[in-house]
C-alpha cells in the first residue's frame, strides 16, 4: 500500500460522504494503491450508518468502529495501527483542513522528509479560540520544553518508519503533535488554508476541554511541574526567613511588639493552600501512574470493515 488517508469521525455525520469523496480525488492524483481508513469515535448520531453505507460502495474504504468514545488521540492510534501504507495521512473530518492539500504535503515528503505538517493560515476561529490554541500551545511548550506551533493540528503526512516508531511508545496517555516530536527525523511544513465549517457546527473541543488536555498531557509527558514545586517551595521557605528576620531586626530596633495572631492566621492558611495544591498535584502524578501500570489498551475495537 502507497498511502492510507486515517480521519477520526466524531459529531460530523454530515460531511462523512464529502470528505470521503475529496479524499479519494485527493488520493488518485497520488497513486491508485490507497486506502482511506474512517475511525468511528463512538459518536452519538448516525455516522456509524452513513460510514457502512460508504464501504459498501468503496472498497478503498476502510471503517474501525470503536467500542465507545475514546476521544481524538485514542482514535487516531486505531488508525494508525490500523493503516498499512508507506505513507500515513492524518485529517481530522471536520475538512478545515482540505483534503486537495494532501498532495502538497506528499510532494513535500518527497523531498526528504519524514513528518510533513499542514500549518494552518487564514483560520476562521473566533478571537477566543484562536488565543486559547495560542496559550494552549504555549503552555504545553514551556512545560514539556518542546516548541509548539499553534498553526500545525492534526494534519500531516508520515513516513512508515515513523509510524512504526511512535508505535513503540507505550505511552497509555497519547498525544501526537508531542509524540512526533519525541520520535525526531526530518521535519517539514507546508502552509496550507484553514477552512470554515460547512455544516454549521462548532468544535468539539471546548476551552475546558482544551484546559483538560494540557493537564493531562503535561503530567503524561512532562515531570516539569513537580520541579516548578520544589522551585515554590523554596521561594516560599526564602521568604518566610527573610520575613522573621525582618520582624527580628524591627523588634530590636523599634522595641515594639509584633501582634502574632494576624500572622499566625495568615501564615498558616498560606501554608496549608501550597501543601493542598502541591498534595493535589502529587495525586494527579500518582493517578496517572495508576493508569500506566494497569497497561489497558487506549481503544477497543468493536467491528471492522473492507479489512
Amino acid at each position: 500500500m502507497v498511502l492510507s488517508i486515517v480521519s477520526p469521525c466524531y459529531g460530523a455525520p454530515t460531511l462523512l460522504e464529502e470528505l470521503v469523496r475529496q479524499c479519494t480525488d485527493a488520493a488518485r492524483e497520488i497513486t491508485a494503491d490507497y486506502e482511506i481508513i474512517l475511525v468511528e469515535d463512538g459518536s452519538p448520531d448516525n455516522s456509524r450508518e452513513i460510514i457502512r453505507g460508504i464501504c459498501e460502495k468503496d472498497k478503498h474504504v476502510k471503517a474501525v468502529f470503536l467500542s465507545r468514545n475514546f476521544g481524538q488521540q485514542p482514535a487516531i492510534n486505531a488508525g494508525l495501527d490500523a493503516s498499512t501504507g508507506e505513507w500515513v495521512v492524518i485529517l481530522d473530518c471536520d475538512l478545515q483542513n482540505p483534503p486537495s492539500h494532501i498532495r502538497s504535503l506528499y510532494d513535500k515528503a518527497q523531498e526528504g522528509y519524514d513528518i510533513v505538517f499542514a500549518s494552518r493560515q487564514d483560520r476562521p476561529d473566533s478571537f477566543f479560540m484562536t488565543e486559547g490554541s495560542k496559550m494552549f500551545n504555549k503552555l504545553i511548550g514551556y512545560l514539556t520544553n518542546t516548541k509548539q506551533d499553534e498553526s500545525v493540528a492534526e494534519f500531516a503526512i508520515y513516513n512508515r518508519k515513523v509510524v512504526n516508531a511512535m508505535k513503540q511508545m507505550g505511552d497509555y496517555v497519547r498525544y501526537y503533535p508531542l509524540m512526533d516530536k519525541w520520535v525526531g527525523f526530518n521535519i517539514a511544513k507546508v502552509a496550507v488554508p484553514h477552512d470554515e465549517r460547512t455544516d454549521g457546527k462548532k468544535s468539539s473541543y471546548s476551552m475546558l476541554k482544551r484546559i483538560d488536555l494540557a493537564v493531562t498531557t503535561t503530567i503524561a509527558f512532562s515531570t516539569k511541574v513537580l520541579r516548578l514545586i520544589v522551585y515554590a517551595g523554596t521561594i516560599v521557605t526564602l521568604l518566610a526567613i527573610c520575613f522573621a528576620l525582618y520582624l527580628a531586626i524591627d523588634f530590636m530596633i523599634t522595641g515594639i511588639n509584633v501582634s502574632g495572631w494576624l500572622t499566625l492566621f495568615v501564615s498558616m492558611w498560606f501554608i496549608a493552600g501550597i501543601i493542598i495544591t502541591v498534595l493535589g498535584i502529587m495525586a494527579t502524578y500518582i493517578g496517572y501512574i495508576f493508569d500506566e501500570v494497569k497497561r489497558r489498551p487506549t481503544y477497543i475495537i468493536g467491528d471492522k470493515i473492507n479489512f
